[in-house]
C-alpha cells in the first residue's frame, strides 16, 4: 500500500502496451495513467470505442466530438489513476487492444489523486444517517458520482432489504401482471362493465371484453407519464439545507443511485416497499373507475413499471449496439446522471421531457478552419 508521501508510480510505454496485450485496458491523458479496465463494459459509449483507445492518449477525446465529457465525467475517471507514464513516454501507441489475459485492476489502495479519505462522509460507515449533516453541501456532494457501492443501514437485514438484483423484480411481478389481466379480461367479459355508470346510467358506455388490450396499453402510457413526474418532481425535489429528515430522505429515495449510479443492488426497486406505493395508486384507480375498469388501467401499469425497471438496469449495465434506439437513450440517460441532472427526467421514453420542455439539448461543436 501506497504511503500519503509515497509519488505516484512511473509507467514505461512497453509495460503499457504489454499490460494492454494481456487485456487490461490503460489510457492515458498528457502523463496520467489511468487503468480503465473494470469500467470498460459500462462504459457510454460502448465497449469497443474504448478498447480501440486502450495504451493511447484521450486527451482530445475528451474534449469531443463527438461528445464532449463533462466534469463529472473527469473527476470519474480519476478514480481510476495508477501512475505517470515516463518522461519521453507521454503518447503510447494502440497496441493490444483485445485480450482477456489479464483483466484485474492495477491500482492499489491508496494510489492516485482521487480518494475518498478527504470526502465529507465516512465511507466505511452507513451513508443514511450521515448525509442529512451535509446541509447545503449536500446537493452538489449527492451530484458528484462515484464508482463505490453504498451501505446505508447498520442493520444487517435492513440493508438486505434495500437491495434488489434485477432478476427479482421480473420474477415478482410478472406472474402479478399475467394473473391481473386474466382477471381483468373475465370481468369485463361478464358484459356488466360501463363507464360513467357511476354518474348516469343512460348515457353510460358499455366496455366490451375486447377493450381490454386498449385500456391496458392505456395503464402503460399512464405510468409512462407517472414515471415522468415521480422522478422529476418527488426524486429530484432539493430538500432544503436545514432540514435534516428530508434531505435523508432524498437519499433514500434516488440521491443514493445518483452517488453511486453504478451499485447494482440499488437500481430497481426492491419489491417490499414497491409494493406499497403500488397499491397506493391502485387505490386511487379504484376511486375513479370500476373494479374492473380499474383493474384492467392497473395492470398496465404494472406492466409499464415493470419494463421500466428492467430498462433501467439495462441502460446501466447494458451494452446497447450503436445506432440503435436504447443506444440513444443509453447517452441520454447517462447525461442526466453525469452532466444535465436538472433536465432528461424520461428513462424508459423520452417523450414526456419534450412536452415539459426537459429534454437535454444535443451537443454542438465549432468546425474548425
Amino acid at each position: 500500500t501506497a504511503t500519503a508521501t509515497a509519488g505516484p508510480r512511473s509507467f514505461s510505454a512497453a509495460e503499457v502496451r504489454a499490460r494492454c496485450a494481456q487485456g487490461a485496458c490503460l489510457v492515458s491523458c498528457h502523463r496520467r495513467l489511468y487503468d480503465l479496465s473494470g469500467f470498460v463494459r459500462l462504459h457510454p459509449g460502448g465497449e469497443q470505442l474504448l478498447r480501440r483507445r486502450a495504451g493511447t492518449d484521450v486527451s482530445a477525446a475528451l474534449d469531443g466530438p463527438p461528445h464532449r465529457h463533462s466534469a463529472n465525467a473527469r473527476r470519474w475517471l480519476e478514480q481510476y489513476y495508477v501512475g505517470e507514464i515516463e518522461p519521453g513516454d507521454e503518447q503510447v501507441p494502440p497496441r493490444g487492444r483485445t485480450g482477456s489475459g489479464w483483466a484485474r485492476a492495477v491500482r492499489a489502495p491508496g494510489d492516485g489523486v482521487y480518494s475518498v479519505c478527504g470526502d465529507l462522509v465516512d465511507w466505511q460507515k452507513p451513508l443514511l444517517w450521515q448525509v442529512g449533516y451535509l446541509g447545503e453541501k449536500y446537493d452538489e456532494w449527492v451530484h458528484q458520482p462515484v464508482d463505490r457501492p453504498i451501505r446505508l443501514f447498520h442493520s444487517d437485514f435492513l440493508e438486505f432489504l434495500s437491495k434488489t438484483a434485477w432478476y427479482v423484480v421480473f420474477m415478482v411481478w410478472t406472474p402479478v401482471v399475467l394473473y391481473l389481466s386474466w382477471v381483468s379480461y373475465t370481468s369485463l367479459a361478464q358484459g356488466n362493465t360501463r363507464l360513467f355508470s357511476s354518474f348516469t346510467t343512460e348515457y353510460s358506455i358499455p366496455v366490451h371484453k375486447y377493450y381490454f388490450p386498449f385500456i391496458f396499453l392505456l395503464g402503460m402510457i399512464l405510468w409512462s407519464l407517472l414515471e415522468y413526474l415521480i422522478h422529476r418532481f418527488v426524486f429530484h425535489m432539493t430538500p432544503p439545507a436545514s432540514n435534516y429528515y428530508l434531505i435523508t430522505l432524498h437519499f433514500l429515495l434516488h440521491g443514493q443511485h445518483h452517488k453511486s449510479p453504478f451499485d447494482s443492488s440499488r437500481l430497481v426497486f426492491p419489491p417490499v416497499p414497491a409494493s406499497l406505493v403500488i397499491g397506493f395508486f391502485y387505490g386511487v384507480l379504484r376511486l375513479l373507475l370500476s373494479e374492473a375498469l380499474a383493474l384492467s388501467v392497473f395492470v398496465g401499469g404494472l406492466c409499464g413499471y415493470v419494463i421500466y425497471d428492467m430498462m433501467h438496469y439495462y441502460l446501466h449495465y447494458g451494452s446497447p449496439k450503436k445506432g440503435t434506439y436504447l443506444y440513444g437513450l443509453k447517452a441520454y440517460h447517462v447525461k442526466h446522471h453525469f452532466e444535465h441532472q436538472k433536465s432528461g427526467f424520461g428513462i424508459s421514453t423520452r417523450f414526456w421531457d419534450y412536452p415539459f420542455q426537459t429534454l437535454i439539448p444535443e451537443e454542438t461543436f465549432k468546425k474548425e478552419d
